[in-house]
């Protein structure tokens, strides 16, 4: 039996070895990957209808994203101010996370106090800056988060930089700072 397996690795290794030519070229298995056609970026050549094929597909939601159905106007500012709940509950609230959060995107203009005094209006690069206590001023949980999804006036959106568990931990602690200013 032993003869036998020693016969079968001999030959299979002699068939191998008397099938190698140095003087013709191997096989390529899957040519098109070593010698693929060139394309221009954005040419015409590599999509038929144009760019359109690397758009995603219309009405497609990227993974993980959640879309906000308020619109970016003054109209939806007010609507998001009067019906937008916090979409966390008391025991997801973690105001130590929101203030980490508030101190890295909002207290440099806000201050982390919230009382308008960040280290760019001290320095007088950015004015107008209201504190959260400011009479006349009603801030709700949604008029913040949609200031904060959208921006307003000379603040950016951060949407991009926070994601929407973020955010509501944001709103959180500004309302915390609103009422510790009111005091």
């Amino acid at each position: 039996m032993k003869s036998l397996i020693k016969i079968l690795v001999v030959a299979v290794v002699l068939v191998a070895v008397s099938c190698k030519k140095d003087t013709a070229p191997n096989y390529q298995f899957m040519p098109n990957m070593y010698e693929s056609a060139g394309y221009e970026t954005y040419g015409e050549a590599a999509f038929p209808n144009g760019v359109e094929a690397q758009l995603p597909a219309e009405g497609s939601v990227p993974r993980g994203f959640i879309p906000f159905d308020i619109e970016n106007s003054t109209e939806g500012y007010e609507l998001a101010k009067t019906t937008l709940v916090s979409a966390l509950d008391s025991t997801q609230v973690d105001l130590d996370r929101g203030k980490a959060l508030y101190d890295i995107y909002c207290g440099i203009c806000h201050g982390n106090k919230g009382n308008g005094q960040g280290k760019l209006v001290k320095r007088e690069k950015i004015l107008g800056i209201p504190s959260y206590d400011d009479a006349g001023r009603a801030i709700t949980a949604g008029s913040i988060y949609h200031t904060i999804y959208y921006g307003k006036n000379a603040m950016g959106s951060y949407a991009n930089q926070l994601k929407e568990e973020e955010r509501w931990q944001v709103v959180a602690y500004v309302l915390k700072l609103k009422s510790d200013l009111e005091k």
